[in-house]
């Protein structure tokens, strides 16, 4: 069953075009990545789906039949799509915890909001499934955080909303060695936890796929799709480099 399915679909901000008539489908359930150098289109192509309003789109993006290019971006977040960013943003004088229980309570009817008793059990839940110290419910997001606790924190929103699809855009990027292996164990937990759900992980390198195991591996070059393949793909990758898929 297709989770999420794109086709023709094409990307341009100020009169420059980056995505190219890319078609891509993801199965429910599968971790898919995308690789390619910087310029390729990756991240354009993560902000295009969640509906940057920088870029103008074009073709069918749809998520489990449902066209998201119709949605604006809230709507396509209740529809299950989620969005990891590259650069997490501080937001001080909201908590963790506050900042949780709004996203949790944008998906209800507004006179239906979650109750805190309940909230407060499912976050503690969610902390302890992805070993996060409870201390962090009360601290303001982001703020004095290392890279890889903010990305924690993504995995940790991530978990609390509990998508159909999630884009994870250089989730490695700014992390060292010990702070990767930490966020790709969560990673790994959650998705042991929500079988169903769509992981598309984009990234420049091998190393993190040396913790995640992907279904499917696409490489992106130029704005395209250019070659797919399993887990074997990425280590040619990281022999071979990107020269190798610009000839073929």
């Amino acid at each position: 069953m297709k989770s999420l399915e794109i086709k023709k679909l094409n990307v341009k901000t100020e009169n420059k075009e980056i995505i190219k008539n890319l078609n891509l489908s993801l199965d429910k359930g599968e971790i898919s990545v995308i690789m390619g150098p910087n310029g390729s289109g990756k991240s354009t192509l993560a902000n295009a789906l969640m509906g940057h309003p920088s870029y103008s789109v074009k073709g069918s993006a749809k998520l489990n039949g449902v066209e998201l290019l119709d949605l604006n971006p809230n709507e396509r977040s209740k529809e299950g799509l989620f969005l990891s960013f590259q650069y997490p943003v501080s937001i001080p004088g909201v908590t963790v915890s506050s900042f949780l229980r709004q996203a949790v309570n944008s998906r209800l009817p507004k006179d239906k909001p979650i109750k805190i008793p309940n909230f407060v059990k499912m976050l503690n839940e969610k902390m302890n499934l992805l070993k996060i110290d409870k201390s962090f419910a009360g601290r303001y997001l982001n703020e004095g955080f290392s890279g890889g606790e903010k990305k924690k924190m993504e995995i940790l929103q991530m978990a609390v909303l509990n998508p159909k699809v999630a884009i994870l855009d250089e989730t490695d990027s700014g992390l060292d060695i010990d702070s990767l292996k930490k966020v790709c164990e969560a990673i790994n937990t959650l998705k042991k936890a929500e079988k169903d759900m769509t992981i598309l992980v984009i990234t420049h390198y091998q190393r993190m796929l040396n913790h995640i195991k992907p279904d499917k591996i696409h490489i992106m070059l130029d704005g395209k799709l250019v070659k797919e393949g399993g887990a074997e793909l990425a280590l040619t990758l990281e022999k071979e480099g990107y020269e190798t898929f610009k000839k073929s």
